[in-house]
């Protein structure tokens, strides 16, 4: 009687924890990228409670998926990191039958996606855009002249321009995936080249502006543009439109502009996709669901000021936001985008030691 009675109490244990967990949903996604309600709406409609954690750099996504047992249940990497980790089975296929909406993302962007997730098995797109540079208008204008047209990425790469905004701040992602492909185009080489001298000479112009670099960081630049701190940041485009919009809130005098330079940018889409591990995949499935609202989406994106996915949000979203080239880019815009592949190993070894040589001189 007495084991039974253990017996027992350790299975209603079991029970209480299983029930637990799918109340349960744990959620890794980027910095500033979610509108203020939505978490608290989901929670309101489905009785799930959120664990939301955040991250700046897709470096530090990939260490928890390629260890595994993360303990998330909805990840969000880059299109290019998502097509790794999916080669390593980091993912699970989505059971598109618990996702109805679907029905309401842009299939011409949903097929570019896939060129990362074949069939969009794996993820779907949270939102997408691109990286090119966030500007202190007056800032930039007081110390390169009046007639100076910031149209390039010689305002950070040519040493005779950039140096001439360090006293203000400039400011370069912590992104070697990102930074070295975009100095290889600048030189006029193929951005996706995995070349050795390619990618060296792409760390050697990183090299020569380096001393006029304040920092590197992913997220940081984002209220140090909003409160004039700094005055040049190579960013995402809707973090320099979110410091934008804390500029014009606080009325502080900062007028912050964005570009995508003439030479070209790299076009990312970031996904929403389940570990392969994940505790609570259901919880899982109704938040990717939930998210791909219409209403929900245009919420994200009217906070967030960053382009979606999401064929129906669309008319739900700010005219200012949907008219802005540097959100929904132009036609000719999208000419001289670029997407970025997946790196080899040695590719990446050799990225990262010239990464960590441009960072510190040495």
């Amino acid at each position: 009687m007495k084991k039974l009675l253990i017996l027992s109490v350790a299975l209603g244990s079991l029970s209480s924890a299983a029930a637990a967990q799918n109340n349960e949903l744990h959620v890794y996604n980027w910095s500033d990228y979610i509108a203020e309600d939505t978490i608290a709406k989901f929670e309101a409609e489905t009785g799930i409670k959120v664990t939301y954690d955040v991250y700046d750099s897709n470096e530090v996504l990939e260490a928890k998926m390629l260890t595994g047992n993360s303990g998330y249940d909805v990840v969000v990497p880059t299109s290019d990191f998502l097509q790794r980790q999916i080669a390593a089975g980091a993912y699970m296929k989505l059971d598109k039958s618990k996702l109805p909406n679907l029905v309401n993302m842009d299939p011409d962007l949903m097929a570019n996606a896939a060129a990362y997730d074949p069939g969009n098995e794996h993820a779907v797109i949270y939102m997408w855009g691109t990286t090119g540079i966030g500007y202190d208008v007056n800032a930039v204008a007081e110390r390169l002249g009046a007639d100076y047209v910031v149209d390039s990425w010689d305002l950070v790469f040519n040493p005779d321009v950039v140096s001439k905004l360090a006293d203000c701040g400039v400011t370069f992602l912590n992104a070697p995936t990102e930074m070295i492909p975009a100095a290889m185009n600048y030189l006029g080489l193929d951005p996706n080249s995995t070349n050795k001298d390619d990618l060296e000479k792409g760390a050697a112009l990183l090299e020569k502006v380096r001393p006029h670099i304040r920092y590197f960081h992913s997220s940081q630049y984002i209220n140090d543009l909003a409160n004039g701190d700094v005055c040049v940041s190579v960013g995402w485009s809707g973090d320099v439109f979110q410091a934008q919009a804390r500029a014009d809130e606080a009325d502080n005098g900062v007028e912050v502009g964005y570009i995508i330079p003439k030479e070209g940018a790299l076009q990312w889409f970031d996904m929403m996709a389940i570990p392969v591990d994940a505790p609570n995949p259901d919880a899982a499935h109704k938040f990717i669901n939930f998210i791909m609202d219409p209403q929900i989406t245009a919420d994200i994106t009217n906070y967030v000021w960053y382009a979606n996915g999401n064929a129906a949000s669309l008319p739900l979203v700010d005219e200012e936001i949907t008219s802005n080239p540097g959100i929904f880019p132009t036609e000719e815009a999208k000419a001289h985008l670029w997407a970025s592949k997946v790196y080899d190993a040695r590719t990446d070894r050799l990225i990262t030691r010239l990464w960590t040589r441009v960072k510190t001189g040495q």
